[in-house]
């Protein structure tokens, strides 16, 4: 009766976010436009359906004493030949419940707040349906026990992050933004796709209890050799630190706050930037298993940490600022995460969101009311800060005025020693296919431009 009850819970958990994407992207297909006040009220209704559930299923574990609830939906994807299956699985345990809620209580209030600041405005309900993907994408990411089912929330959230950064498409900055965010996004993915294929390869499955051979989260060990789990640990490094706007991909943190407010809260201050962290914490007895991998995430913490730090104190807007803020305390979260503190981490992830989505809601009103205060009070509550690092030579401090004006150089760095050799790299086999392609059909194939050309002779039959 108790497992009928878990998995009845768990599937409508699930099912609460899925059916409101559904809901909003039918609607807005076949151009049937709802009201405003229906779109929020649907949207509230979804996240209390999935709140609910999950709160209750909270309530029997701890009545029956389980840490560990799966939820098996079955194979969905076999391919025989490679050995590869995609498996649907979700789990409810200490890591993924707590995040659960998390998310649902977010949302739910970021939802409430939007029906409001974006009233009347001519992409509300475009809004709430990039907003119901990342709902669904959430909730997908906090519950999946496979690293493939994790893939799926993880591609979820990131889509939906690029296009509420672009939300403004009729101005070129966010829509330049949003490609940035969006390449980002794509070579973090390439990190954890290849992750996810190398563990199907070591384990035969991506189950993450397959991963670990003993125990439940997090006292369970990796079923992998120190330098099998090097391997695959340093290509989801790559990934969340991607994810969640770590050194080297900082750089894009502060350009997503081009989007509107809400979704600048929700996403790059509460959840979507911890769900790096979040990957982390839930291959945690991997890092365990190699100190080098230790090492390197607890190098990157300290790095991202100290570059947030700089970067957030010489922001000229209050929104880039707790964006860059934001960088330190996941990088910190990452260094607690690499000390094997993995209940502080987690802690720190839910007070760190809280406060977050507080500030950046608060952000639009902060500077009226501050300039408010002042006007009836007098200019006493400036204070002088005081210089960055004062107690530096004046060279080292406006290295570090221009090193965080720059966004620590990131963005140059990666259009130099990435973009740039990828360009160059396929362009050449762009040329050479031209070469072999004019060879074959002696004439050319392709204008200047790239663009196809037509054969004269198709041209005249036409």
């Amino acid at each position: 009766m108790i497992d009928l009850a878990f998995q009845t819970l768990g599937i409508v958990t699930v099912a609460s976010p899925v059916l409101l994407l559904f809901v909003l992207g039918f609607s807005a297909l076949v151009g049937f436009k709802l009201n405003e006040g229906v779109v929020a009220r649907v949207t509230q209704c979804s996240v209390l359906v999935s709140l609910v559930p999950a709160l209750s299923i909270l309530v029997l574990m701890l009545a029956v004493g389980t840490r560990y609830v799966p939820i098996e939906l079955g194979n969905w994807v076999t391919i025989p030949e490679q050995e590869f299956h995609f498996h649907l699985k979700f789990v409810f345990d200490r890591l993924s419940v707590p995040f659960l809620i998390l998310s649902c209580i977010l949302c739910g209030v970021v939802s409430v707040f939007t029906r409001r600041y974006l009233h009347r405005e001519e992409g509300y309900l475009r809004f709430f349906l990039f907003y119901a993907l990342f709902f669904a994408g959430m909730v997908i990411s906090s519950l999946a026990a496979t690293i493939e089912t994790l893939f799926v929330g993880w591609e979820m959230v990131g889509l939906s992050s690029a296009l509420l950064v672009a939300y403004f498409h009729e101005r070129e900055k966010p829509v330049r933004n949003g490609q940035r965010v969006w390449s980002i996004y794509r070579l973090s993915d390439a990190a954890f796709l290849i992750a996810a294929i190398t563990m199907h390869h070591l384990t035969g499955e991506g189950d993450f209890g397959g991963l670990m051979s003993s125990g439940v989260w997090p006292e369970g060990t990796a079923a992998v050799t120190s330098a099998q789990a090097l391997l695959v640990g340093t290509l989801l490094l790559i990934a969340a630190a991607g994810k969640s706007g770590l050194f080297p991909f900082s750089g894009w943190l502060p350009r997503a706050m081009e989007g509107p407010t809400p979704s600048s809260a929700i996403f790059y201050g509460a959840l979507s930037v911890h769900l790096g962290a979040y990957l982390l914490l839930r291959v945690s007895p991997l890092l365990e298993a190699s100190l080098v991998l230790q090492v390197l995430v607890v190098s990157l913490g300290i790095v991202s940490a100290c570059l947030g730090g700089i970067m957030s104190r010489v922001q000229s807007d209050i929104k880039g600022s707790l964006a860059c803020a934001s960088v330190t305390q996941v990088g910190i979260i990452v260094i607690e995460i690499g000390l094997g503190f993995e209940y502080l981490a987690l802690i720190h992830i839910v007070g760190h969101a809280c406060l977050r989505t507080l500030q950046l809601l608060r952000a639009p009103s902060l500077l009226r009311d501050y300039d408010s205060v002042e006007n009836a009070v007098g200019p006493g509550l400036r204070q002088d800060n005081g210089s960055l690092f004062g107690l530096c030579p004046v060279g080292i401090q406006e290295w570090c005025y221009r090193c965080g004006f720059d966004r620590g150089f990131m963005d140059l760095a990666l259009d130099e020693w990435i973009v740039r050799p990828f360009q160059a790299l396929f362009g050449g086999f762009d040329r050479l296919e031209r070469r072999v392609s004019n060879w074959l059909s002696s004439e050319p194939c392709r204008d200047v431009d790239g663009s196809e050309k037509r054969p004269d002779s198709i041209g005249r039959a036409a």
